[in-house]
């Protein structure tokens, strides 16, 4: 899952994303609503973790443009004021969610994921496919019973192979989806991590990999 965490408190925005990304997500910071638009003109984001009071484009212009465009990224917005009336205005601009500060991180975490499943086409909130399962908010799968020792990459691509049911998913599109802006596109990264995660799985393996195309779940 692709996050991009908005918020201008630099060491609240720095806590968010290194807590995030130990949740086996994909982060990328900004501390403007303006580097915000910018980004998400360039990448899909599945959630934009959005601060209301960011300097630059204020964020109910940010949240407002990303409504407008019809994006499948879904927005959960953050702010100090944390009464009915501003919840409702937060939601009436577009915002798919609204958590008021100061919030417990479990819940940030849990909503966050709750909102990555409906951005694009919506998975439900375990996924399964044949002796496989997988469940991301406990950040636990098993294979015919057995618990995997995944790392959360791993993880984070095994959850982005099942969430497509048995379609192939590019490498590119796994190392968009699983690591941030930070990684380098020509390395080996996907390959290394998809070879550790067949081992860790065992055979046979259900990750298969398509010629030219990028790799897949077998379906049963």
């Amino acid at each position: 899952m692709r996050v991009l965490v908005v918020e201008d408190h630099e060491v609240l925005a720095r806590t968010l994303g290194t807590g995030l990304r130990r949740e086996g997500l994909a982060v990328d910071v900004v501390l403007d609503g303006g580097d915000a638009l910018d980004r998400v003109a360039v990448t899909r984001y599945d959630v934009v973790v959005l601060d209301r009071d960011v300097p630059g484009v204020h964020g109910d212009e940010v949240c407002r443009r990303l409504a407008a465009g019809r994006s499948t990224t879904r927005v959960l917005m953050l702010t100090a004021a944390g009464t009915v009336r501003d919840r409702v205005a937060g939601l009436d601009l577009g915002a798919d969610d609204y958590l008021a500060k100061p919030f417990d991180f479990a819940e940030l975490v849990a909503r966050v994921r709750a909102l990555g499943r409906r951005a694009g086409v919506p998975v439900p909130p375990v996924l399964e496919c044949g002796d496989l399962t997988l469940d991301p908010g406990r950040r636990t799968a098993f294979r015919g019973g057995r618990p995997l020792a995944l790392t959360p990459k791993e993880l984070a691509v095994l959850e982005c192979l099942l969430a497509r049911g048995g379609a192939v998913v590019s490498a590119e599109e796994l190392l968009e989806r699983v690591w941030d802006e930070s990684a380098n596109p020509f390395t080996h990264t996907v390959k290394t991590t998809i070879g550790r995660l067949r081992a860790k799985l065992g055979e046979p393996s259900p990750i298969e990999t398509v010629r030219e195309g990028g790799y897949r779940v077998a379906v049963p």
